[in-house]
């Protein structure tokens, strides 16, 4: 490992290299690092700075190497604790002073975008894995794979990402007093905060600045990128999530700013909306999701909205896809489609709008361009509870908890499975269970398997070449019956009349 010069003159020579910094910003680059590492100065005398490490030519390793010997340093020098939190908050204060100021980097993205506002996205996104805001080293990590069902192709993902909390972390948070400052993840003041151990570092967090539908927006990319490009579209004010006519005026616009990405909204009612609803945003990225390739498997006619194309998807969930080239007569068509799903109830299919003044019924939706088309998915989302079913009727049911338990969010409903890290491990040891003919019900780590296990086990020749194929795609098979459950109509006959019944009342 090199000594503290030699890491700062890399971490100098990364910047360049990867144009975090100009050789104008070396000195005072260099002597902010030294603050961070309480350095008054260079050693002269130092190999690093005998050596040739100023040329840009010289080959520095991967920013996650370079910060590990940093860590190590930090910690062998008493400068932080020895835990993942303490870890991250140095690793980021030190990558803050790399990173460009949000000036800069916003003045560059506008001049790109006046050429092609994929060369602005492509310099911002490649920004924010060279300045280490998305770690890389982290994501690849993460477990992906597809499976294929009867609605198409499925993403799978084990997200891995996101590090353990180690439990000296956990018991200093509980003896902090919360700030207030950011009141979330999401708020604009994010940008550069130095973080707490209740609360993530943010030195090398750069937002862009948009407007939509008249209103003040930001951009940036999420740190865990579950697929390629994950953006995050907040708004300027901490305000609630709500779903209205000006939500689909601003993914038609956005999608209008930038064709090249998807833009969808969670709902705005718990249990079927995202993990933050205390603050208005949106999630999209250059991904098509396996939603976006679902085909119609009913058509019909809105009547006043001639002009706008309408019906039914083949998907787990309940999808109506509205497209047009004509922005207004698409906004109006989701609106009111909006305002009768509010006010729809059918008891015969268990749907009802409110119940003792609450209401239910909701739209998680999202846009895209096809072509000069504005394509528009409006999924129909309810969240009525029951006594038998506390976690929401139209909620993954308590047989699948042990592989999903989570609310269906976004990503998801679009055919991205994000599974809980705790899979990863409990899947090996099933993997070693299957091959050595062990009873799951008698091994604690994956006892809650074993009903599932036994469904499908004796349906295959469990080999050692075909063991991980094998659970893999029975988890597939699981995140389906999750989407089917989330669904407020089901796909089959029964179902599908139900769902063509509230379209009826469209025309």
């Amino acid at each position: 490992m090199k000594d503290i010069d030699g890491l700062i003159l890399e971490l100098v020579n990364y910047a360049l290299m990867n144009e975090l910094i100009e050789e104008d910003d070396k000195i005072y680059v260099t002597n902010r690092l030294l603050e961070v590492f309480e350095k008054i100065g260079l050693d002269t005398d130092s190999e690093a700075i005998k050596g040739d490490v100023e040329s840009k030519k010289h080959i520095t390793r991967r920013i996650a190497e370079i910060l590990s010997d940093c860590l190590e340093t930090a910690i062998n020098d008493g400068l932080i604790e020895d835990t993942q939190l303490n870890k991250d908050l140095f690793d980021t204060k030190i990558m803050g002073v790399l990173t460009p100021m949000p000036s800069v980097v916003r003045k560059h993205f506008k001049e790109l975008y006046n050429n092609s506002p994929k060369f602005a996205t492509d310099y911002f996104y490649e920004l924010n894995k060279a300045c280490n805001y998305i770690r890389c080293d982290r994501i690849e990590k993460d477990q992906k794979w597809k499976y294929n069902s009867e609605y198409g192709t499925i993403d799978i993902t084990i997200n891995l990402s996101k590090p353990e909390k180690d439990p000296k972390d956990i018991i200093k948070q509980g003896q902090m007093t919360a700030s207030g400052y950011p009141k979330c993840l999401l708020c604009k003041e994010n940008e550069g905060y130095a973080g707490t151990l209740s609360h993530p570092a943010r030195q090398n967090l750069r937002v862009i600045p948009l407007e939509l539908s008249g209103e003040k927006y930001y951009m940036q990319y999420s740190p865990y990128v579950y697929y390629n490009e994950h953006c995050i579209v907040f708004n300027d004010k901490h305000i609630p999530m709500k779903i209205d006519k000006s939500t689909f005026k601003k993914l038609i616009e956005f999608t209008e700013k930038f064709p090249h990405y998807t833009l969808g909204s969670n709902a705005d009612l718990p249990i079927v909306g995202g993990s933050i609803l205390s603050h208005d945003h949106f999630q999209g990225g250059a991904y098509e999701f396996p939603m976006a390739r679902a085909e119609y498997v009913y058509t019909f006619d809105m009547g006043q909205f001639g002009d706008v194309k309408a019906g039914i998807l083949n998907w787990p969930m309940s999808v109506i896809r509205l497209s047009s080239n004509n922005k207004e007569s698409l906004v109006n068509a989701c609106d009111y489609i909006l305002y009768k799903w509010r006010g729809y109830t059918d008891e015969e299919a268990f749907i009802y709008c409110n119940t003792d003044g609450e209401q239910h019924n909701t739209i998680t939706p999202i846009c895209r361009r096809k072509a000069d088309n504005y394509e528009m998915d409006l999924v129909l989302r309810n969240n009525i509870t029951t006594k038998e079913c506390p976690w929401g009727v139209y909620h993954p049911s308590a047989n699948l908890h042990h592989i999903k338990k989570e609310n269906i969010g976004l990503i998801e409903v679009m055919g991205m499975a994000i599974l809980p890290a705790r899979l990863d491990k409990e899947m090996g040891i099933l993997k070693n269970a299957l091959l050595n003919n062990e009873a799951i019900r008698l091994i604690s780590e994956i006892e809650k398997h074993a009903e599932w296990v036994e469904s499908w086990k004796d349906n295959y020749d469990i080999t050692r070449g075909n063991v991980d194929e094998i659970i893999k795609s029975e988890i597939g098979k699981v995140f389906v019956q999750v989407l089917e459950c989330a669904g407020v109509y089901k796909t089959d006959e029964k179902g599908r009349e139900a769902f063509i019944r509230f379209t009826n009342n469209l025309t």
